[in-house]
């Protein structure tokens, strides 16, 4: 719901097209996952053989389909969401509400950003590997977590944006939406 027609802004377009790419790129990895964990089943209890590789590489997957589906997830509103207080309220006080939720959720990813960003450098810096006898390179999956996080920032400042600039409203919300 648009409260302001008009075309989103370059950098906010770029922002949403971005997380939608991710959003697709972690239902295929979910979707393979399903296909790796069915062909370690097939291998094992079929063909008596063991797994390598299946166990780290649907844990990594699904790890990091959480990491870079999240910005999907805020972009579309998909997540869980308790709106009792905002049906309550003006739509100015809304406002208030989600700006403060976009700062204190945006605070919260640029500290775990700025954690997994020295995380995943030593691990691509160092060479490190899984034990398994696979040995993926750690870097790789681990990449996913600040991308995502990253993403995730700009995300919440795409949003922040959108409602304090009137072009969308506050958790999705029309005026008349109240108790």
């Amino acid at each position: 719901m648009s409260s302001k027609p008009g075309p989103l802004p370059a950098w906010v377009a770029a922002i949403n097209a971005v997380s939608r790419f991710f959003g697709v790129a972690a239902a295929a990895m979910i979707l393979v996952s399903v296909g790796v964990v069915c062909q370690m089943v097939f291998v094992r209890a079929v063909l008596g053989q063991s797994s390598i590789w299946q166990t780290e590489f649907v844990t990594f997957s699904l790890v990091a389909a959480t990491f870079i589906g999240a910005p999907f997830i805020l972009l579309t509103r998909g997540h869980v969401s308790v709106d009792v207080v905002p049906l309550m309220v003006s739509v100015s006080t809304r406002r208030v509400l989600h700006f403060v939720g976009c700062v204190l959720a945006l605070g919260f990813c640029a500290f775990f950003l700025y954690a997994a960003v020295p995380w995943w450098y030593e691990t691509w810096k160092s060479g490190q590997t899984t034990p398994s006898i696979w040995r993926a390179r750690l870097w790789i999956p681990y990449l996913a977590v600040p991308v995502g996080l990253g993403l995730l920032c700009l995300q919440f400042l795409a949003e922040a944006y959108m409602v304090l600039s009137r072009r969308e409203l506050p958790f999705g919300l029309a005026a008349e939406d109240r108790l």
